[in-house]
């Protein structure tokens, strides 16, 4: 519990024997973080600890990487930003309570920040994450957390998919929402998705060219009881 970006409750120490300058290990790093540990959300709560450090030693002795441009930083760049962001899922697939896996995407915003920001809105609906845990294919609830967001948004150009599986395996995208109206989809079909332990949601505003990913977690039982019976 209490993930949610800016992080939170989380100490990430990742080491390397790269010889690269300290500021573009601190700029690789920022980059990797916007994209991973600030891409989570368990239960939309931060608290005052949270820590990510990148320990470069050096001593693979390669030609120090200098140059924001070069070919050797942008290798270095993607692998930490995979790294951090195999590291952040792993944090959410660990949650409290959490019995499921959820990406939440959203395509055709105006921008990439409303994309994320309209991602954020949906992950922490507590609606949305029940609906999960219930294997309840609520578009409405979605759609719900979409339009409270305060992204200016046209309901009649909204899509919504779906899609479930589990180890990279998926049924399939099944379409719920077209032109912001329900699609007449087979009701065991969204429930099949919304059963499995991992679950894709698709939101396309149609607006622009903002995308984003949020992951997430379900709401579950157990996430009410271990954080109820206990005092800190």
């Amino acid at each position: 519990g209490m993930i949610h970006p800016d992080m939170a409750t989380m100490l990430s120490v990742i080491a390397t024997d790269v010889a690269i300058d300290q500021p573009l290990l601190q700029q690789a790093l920022n980059a990797a973080i916007d994209v991973s540990f600030n891409r989570i959300s368990i239960d939309g709560d931060t608290s005052t600890n949270d820590t990510v450090l990148v320990l470069a030693n050096g001593v693979a002795d390669n030609a120090r990487i200098a140059d924001p441009a070069g070919a050797d930083y942008t290798m270095f760049t993607a692998a930490l930003a995979d790294l951090c962001t195999e590291l952040a899922q792993a944090i959410v697939r660990d949650g409290e309570g959490a019995t499921k896996f959820v990406s939440i995407r959203v395509n055709g915003a105006p921008t990439d920040g409303d994309a994320h920001h309209i991602a954020n809105v949906i992950a922490t609906s507590p609606l949305v994450k029940t609906a999960f845990y219930g294997n309840d294919a609520n578009w409405g609830r979605i759609l719900a957390a979409l339009g409270r967001s305060g992204v200016a948004i046209e309901p009649d150009r909204c899509a919504l998919h779906v899609d479930g599986g589990q180890a990279g395996a998926r049924l399939g995208a099944l379409q719920l929402v077209d032109g912001g109206t329900p699609t007449k989809y087979a009701e065991s079909d969204a429930a099949a998705r919304f059963a499995a332990p991992e679950i894709d949601v698709t939101v396309d505003l149609g607006l622009g060219d903002g995308a984003a990913v949020v992951w997430t977690s379900d709401l579950s039982h157990d996430y009410v009881s271990i954080n109820a019976d206990y005092r800190t």
